[in-house]
């Protein structure tokens, strides 16, 4: 029996986190025991019937913390660099509408634009406005006009009334009475209102891809685009 157990004083076991915890305090506790540093041996992870000591197993931890941090570094600049490329294209469209003097210069602007800098195959601009009306034609499938009260617009309310874009899939009613009944092929779509609460009509922009326009993604720059438009179709 110990003096401590003797006098009927309780002993803290030792276990993982005592032991942590006690290095944590004393960061200087191998320095001063070099020769127990030098005795450690770990299992190596990749290889169960080998042992490293505790200083490779360090630097081998740094490494795969440094490798994990260059692929987090990577990934921000990916982002960035698409960000640059977005914001040079939205730029683009901005000097196109600028050159713009009618509604229909406008329209047209967005849709060479959509085509040619945003490389959009497959796009919709539906507008409330009644010149929009007019300059709706037959043949063409980019601009459509209707009313707020179509009864069509309902399922679109929400939107609307939001003012916010939105991605992702929609219903098969609302495909086909943006993109037309033979828009099957359209996975997911990014519908962008236009003006306060939508005021002025929808962008919709669709791709193939079920993934590439999702709920979860930003839609700042889709924002951005609504503002332009919205000033450059009320100017």
């Amino acid at each position: 029996m110990t003096t401590s157990q003797a006098r009927g004083i309780k002993q803290d076991p030792i276990n993982d986190n005592s032991v942590a915890e006690y290095l944590q305090t004393h960061p200087d506790y191998f320095e001063r025991n070099g020769a127990l540093l030098a005795k450690l041996r770990l299992p190596h992870l990749r290889d169960a019937g080998a042992t490293v000591s505790l200083v490779e197993r360090q630097v081998e931890v740094l490494r795969e913390r440094n490798q994990s941090l260059e692929r987090k570094l990577k990934e921000l600049v990916g982002v960035a660099r698409a960000n640059d490329a977005l914001a040079d294209r939205i730029h683009r469209l901005t000097q196109r509408l600028f050159r713009a003097r009618t509604l229909l210069e406008s329209i047209n602007a967005l849709e060479a634009s959509l085509r040619e800098d945003f490389d959009v195959r497959d796009s919709v601009l539906l507008l409330f406005l009644e010149e929009a009306r007019i300059l709706e034609q037959p043949p063409g499938r980019f601009l459509r006009s209707a009313k707020p009260a179509h009864a069509e617009m309902k399922s679109f309310e929400s939107l609307l009334q939001s003012g916010k874009p939105r991605c992702g899939q929609i219903r098969d009613a609302q495909r086909d009475f943006l993109f037309g009944k033979d828009s099957v092929e359209i996975g997911s779509v990014a519908l962008t209102p236009l003006g306060p609460k939508g005021a002025l009509g929808i962008l919709a922009i669709g791709a193939s891809d079920a993934d590439r326009f999702h709920p979860g993604m930003s839609t700042e720059f889709l924002s951005r685009i609504g503002e332009l438009l919205a000033n450059a179709f009320t100017r």
